[in-house]
């Protein structure tokens, strides 16, 4: 069954029990691309302040 016709299916069954419509698939595609981005992108860390080094002494 493609996404079509599971959505038609999903708003013929909203419309028999009087309840809101499905909203159509892939409408909420890019906001989910988007936080996955930025949930993966690399952040840069901050723990260590600007200036040191984290090596260990002596070496």
């Amino acid at each position: 069954m493609t996404a079509l016709q599971q959505h038609l299916l999903d708003t013929y069954r909203a419309a028999r029990l009087s309840r809101p419509a499905p909203p159509p698939p892939g409408r909420h595609d890019v906001t989910a691309l988007r936080n996955l981005y930025r949930r993966l992108r690399p952040t840069t860390s901050t723990s260590s302040p600007s200036g040191t080094t984290s090596s260990p002494s002596g070496a």
